[in-house]
């Protein structure tokens, strides 16, 4: 027959137009020939000279998917369920260090490897354990990133039966992407406001547009998993990802879910709205981690045990079952969840086991894929099956409630507790003794039949994507696409959005540009980082003076000023203190949300929830104890300003990582906004003038340490809030503009 089909060289692949068909893409040498069928072009990756269905795609994405299924092997198929640790492109720099990643056995800067060169692990882990899913962390540019994913592409083309790589990321559009979980991006892509700030818009459509082109540019970068959206209720006022969730009001959190979900996974006009503009979307985190007791995390042994006073659990299900799970686009839900770290204390009612959420056979089969109906790909969190650390607060594996188990025996209790993949393992030998105590248990045909089901799951995201067709990248379409001007444009509008603003005393704002500020440095006392290292102390010049000289004339003293401009952070703080473990106490301490030296008098006597290996004892509880927040000096800043200032206005922006206790700081500022972590010029253009705010809080700020004691870790607005020298309340959905109040649909929409 005819030949419909064309071919084109191009940068680092070679690309096959089908008229009316798929495009497919391979590599320039590659080993896949192509096979002509009914005129139209198919890869032929097995090599046999005829088309099998998985290679057919005129079938659909489930038929292709069952068909490959069956025919892997146990290699192929553990391989698969391994989602790689924290990828760097290239591997330099400190980060190098920790993660990983060496080049013909040198580092980066010894090798002269090109940025976009695959690392000696990365080629062991793709052709050695058969790994498919790739996490991307750190990215030096959009050309590194096109000519790392079409090298990664070629090499898995090549290798086996041909199945492509599934790149991922954890949220990389933040306008502060320095968390250490974020990784840092060096690709110009367009710059969000983050979970808490799209919610302080209001707005779910806003969520809906981030979707649409976070994914444009996320293929653009090779991407086709995001690790997100992050829907957990964050019930919980010190939980340190507060900032990362929509919020504690349940149905916003659903609304934003769906958009999100819908944004990222939709291609317009395909068949069930899958195709090459798709992300798969990963929700996290099952079954909601906004509830960890004290605000204590879980990435560490001191915060393991996630707590229900209240007895919400089903509350914090509502944003899967409701959104993620329901979604109003074709996709119908979200392709993949994560379960937290935590183990949901008391929660496991059928078995009445307390051990880490993916390794719950009750919440994961009985719950998550029988009752709630859920077939989708269910991925662990990064590193749940490794060894925890010597310490309570060291970083490392987050083995909860299973510390006594052997690696491989971890592995095999997550897979029946109807787990498929797990997160941040690259070694292959530990999912394949699981099988073969699987085998031992339960019978090899019984295991095979269970690893194919997670192989079934697992493919159907790639084959959905269009991966198997096209999984190249044209450079030139990728430099066009990541952060082009309507997508940067488009993303600092929504952080404009979500800026809001708490006091205005007498009209304080806006001021008049080009008149003299003043931006005072900040001084930060050490503290555990993310990564539970000592961050030493900082002395931290605002990123906000270099940018106050596009809008004023920035001066060096208070009394040389107009005004003044505070660019400060909420209270810095961790509920655990080694030096506190080394005097012979327990360690816990309370996190507080105050500036000032707290003691804990009104916390609860006796923890909720306790015991690890590494204690001999089982509460928890702090009450009594004090802590101070690392950054207290934020506070003495904005009193010694304002007192040098006199009668001239001290306006006050606090970036905000979670609700803080307002009382000591509001009395001193003239104006005080909030942003939750956007660019300075946001907030300047907010204090300028030239964007009148329209933010609402999404959270509640509460008045006292003690109403946030007192408060329970899974019910949603249960804290008395702060009300201001004006008259104002700080609860849910309060917001000025420069007339007032702000009353408009959107408060109507979203009441608590």
């Amino acid at each position: 027959m005819d030949r419909k089909w064309t071919m084109h060289p191009r940068d680092g692949y070679v690309r096959i137009d089908n008229p009316g068909g798929r495009q497919l893409g391979l590599a320039p040498d590659s080993r896949v020939s192509i096979l002509t069928v009914d005129g139209l072009a198919f890869k032929d990756f097995l090599g046999t000279g005829e088309l099998v269905p998985y290679e057919d795609w005129r079938l659909s994405y489930e038929e292709r998917a069952q068909d490959l299924a069956r025919r892997l092997g146990v290699e192929d198929i553990a391989g698969l369920m391994l989602y790689s640790a924290h990828q760097l492109i290239p591997a330099r720099g400190p980060r190098a260090a920790v993660f990983g990643g060496t080049y013909d056995g040198k580092p980066y800067e010894e090798s002269g490897a090109a940025p976009w060169d695959l690392t000696d692990q990365q080629r062991t882990f793709l052709l050695r354990d058969k790994v498919r899913h790739v996490l991307i962390m750190g990215l030096e540019s959009t050309e590194a990133a096109v000519r790392w994913n079409n090298k990664l592409q070629a090499l898995a083309e090549g290798d086996g039966f041909g199945i492509p790589a599934n790149n991922s990321t954890d949220p990389r559009h933040g306008a502060d992407s320095s968390a250490e979980y974020k990784g840092q991006t060096g690709e110009d892509i367009s710059k969000w406001a983050n979970g808490i700030g799209l919610s302080a818009s209001f707005d779910p459509e806003v969520v809906r547009e981030f979707g649409e082109i976070g994914a444009k540019e996320y293929r653009a970068l090779g991407i086709a998993t995001a690790l997100s959206p992050q829907i957990d209720l964050s019930t919980e006022p010190r939980w340190m990802r507060f900032a990362d969730t929509f919020g504690e009001h349940t149905q916003m959190a659903i609304d934003m879910a769906k958009a999100y979900c819908d944004g990222f996974q939709t291609t317009e006009g395909a068949p069930e709205g899958w195709g090459r503009d798709s992300v798969n979307t990963m929700v996290k985190h099952f079954p909601g981690g906004g509830m960890g007791e004290a605000g204590r995390d879980a990435h560490y042994a001191y915060g393991k045990y996630a707590v229900y006073p209240g007895k919400n659990f089903a509350e914090h299900l509502r944003p899967f079952t409701e959104g993620a799970f329901a979604l109003d686009g074709p996709t119908g839900k979200a392709s993949a969840v994560m379960p937290y770290y935590t183990i949901s204390h008391g929660m496991d009612v059928k078995n009445g086991e307390d051990v880490g959420n993916s390794f719950s056979k009750y919440l994961i089969q009985d719950l998550l894929r029988e009752k709630l109906g859920y077939d989708g790909v269910v991925c662990t969190d990064w590193g749940i099956t490794h060894d925890e650390g010597r310490t309570e607060e060291e970083f490392a594996g987050k083995c909860w409630g299973v510390e006594g188990l052997t690696e491989a025996e971890r592995h095999l209790k997550a897979l029946e507790a109807g787990v498929d993949q797990f997160g941040g393992n690259n070694d292959v030998a530990p999912v394949l003794e699981a099988y073969r105590m699987a085998c031992e248990k339960y019978g090899e045909e019984a295991a095979l039949a269970r690893f194919r089901r997670s192989a079934y799951r697992l493919l159907l995201n790639i084959f959905r994507t269009g991966l198997f067709e096209n999984p190249y990248l044209e450079l030139e379409e990728s430099l066009g696409a990541v952060g082009c001007p309507e997508f940067k444009e488009k993303g600092y509008l929504s952080q404009l959005k979500s800026v809001t603003m708490l006091k205005n005393r007498a009209g304080t704002l806006p001021l008049r540009e080009g008149v003299k500020v003043y931006v005072p440095t900040r001084h930060i006392r050490s503290y555990l980082s993310f990564m539970s290292t000592p961050t030493g102390e900082q002395t931290v010049v605002p990123a906000g003076r270099a940018a106050a000289g596009g809008y004023f004339q920035v001066v060096d003293t208070p009394e040389e000023a107009d005004a003044a401009l505070c660019f400060i952070a909420s209270p810095i703080s961790v509920g655990y203190d080694p030096e506190d473990r080394r005097a012979g106490g327990s360690g816990y301490v309370p996190i507080t949300l105050q500036y000032r030296p707290y003691q804990a008098v009104y916390a609860r006597e006796h923890s909720l929830a306790g015991g690890d290996p590494l204690e001999d004892f089982t509460d928890r509880g702090y009450r009594g104890k004090w802590n101070t927040a690392a950054n207290e000096e934020d506070l003495d800043l904005v009193i010694e300003t304002k007192k040098r200032m006199g009668d001239r206005p001290v306006v006050v922006v606090v970036t905000l990582k979670n609700p803080m206790v307002m009382a000591e700081l509001e009395p001193w500022a003239d104006a005080l906004l909030v942003d939750y972590g956007v660019s300075p010029q946001a907030v300047l253009d907010v204090v300028s003038g030239r964007y009148d705010p329209t933010g609402l809080l999404p959270i509640q700020m509460p008045a006292d340490m003690r109403t946030v004691e007192e408060q329970e870790e899974d019910a949603a607005f249960d804290m008395t809030c702060y009300r201001d020298g004006e008259g104002h309340v700080y609860d849910f959905g309060y917001g000025l503009n420069f007339e007032g109040v702000i009353e408009d649909e959107r408060t109507k929409r979203y009441v608590k």
